[in-house]
């Protein structure tokens, strides 16, 4: 952060000024526009890039509003999660994904966790062609339709076995919260998620780190392991519904 931008917050901080406000908005704007460039590939075209940016500015807002500095970690770390939240809770809203598509969804991932169960790793994509009872081709067709769902949000709604309601984001929010307790509760979920993705057969590792840690486009993705820009969307969306599941049998457990 560059000493005028941490002058600003500090005035922002001390008088809520909504041209202070207003110049921390355009300062960070284009944080908003490159999270929802990104969360737009996975999406269908009748969701525009304008719908996106919209609803993550309230998200951007938000974080402005309650940002605190003195914290001692950049704006972006507290952000990026909110920005996400916000457009996944507008596209909620927007419904834009067919019954038909999310009943696809439930259907691959209750026959991958079936098949992990039985085969104690992660099935590949014959394997689970099989288990759908499908034609490969017609099993790549379903991951392409159901590739929109699969935008991991870290605020979807988990029910524990005691009825109450919880998410992941609730688990792992207060990252600067002092209690032993906390702390050690978020290693532990650090610890089982690089587990995960490291479970992931190498072809699927190495998308997750080139997409989530390089930041490459799919397109990218592709051309750097030499396939085409829709095989690299049906690996993502794989990994992700695989995740979602694992996820979910955490927070539930």
């Amino acid at each position: 952060m560059s000493n005028d931008m941490a002058t600003v917050w500090v005035e922002f901080g001390k008088t809520q000024d909504p041209a202070l406000k207003e110049k921390l908005l355009v300062r960070y704007l284009p944080l908003v526009k490159i999270i929802a460039s990104r969360m737009k590939i996975s999406l269908p075209n009748s969701v525009t890039l304008d719908d996106l940016v919209g609803a993550g500015t309230m998200g951007l807002i938000n974080s402005v509003e309650h940002f605190d500095p003195a914290l001692g970690f950049k704006f972006e770390t507290y952000a990026v999660p909110r920005i996400r939240g916000s457009i996944l809770d507008g596209l909620r809203d927007f419904d834009w994904v067919p019954r038909s598509i999310r009943a696809k969804e439930r259907q691959l991932s209750k026959a991958m966790l079936a098949l992990e169960a039985e085969l104690n790793r992660v099935p590949n994509d014959e394997e689970l062609a099989a288990r759908l009872e499908l034609p490969l081709a017609e099993y790549y067709k379903m991951l392409d339709e159901v590739s929109a769902t699969s935008l991991l949000s870290f605020d979807r709604p988990f029910t524990t076995d005691e009825g109450q309601a919880t998410n992941l984001y609730d688990v792992i929010e207060n990252q600067h919260n002092d209690s032993p307790l906390d702390i050690m509760e978020r290693k532990e979920i650090k610890a089982l998620m690089i587990k995960l993705i490291n479970s992931l057969p190498e072809q699927e590792r190495l998308v997750m780190a080139l997409y989530y840690y390089e930041e490459l486009t799919l397109k990218e993705i592709g051309q750097v392991l030499d396939i085409s820009e829709s095989r690299v969307s049906q690996i993502h969306t794989k990994i992700i519904i695989n995740l979602k599941n694992k996820i979910r049998r955490l927070i539930t457990a």
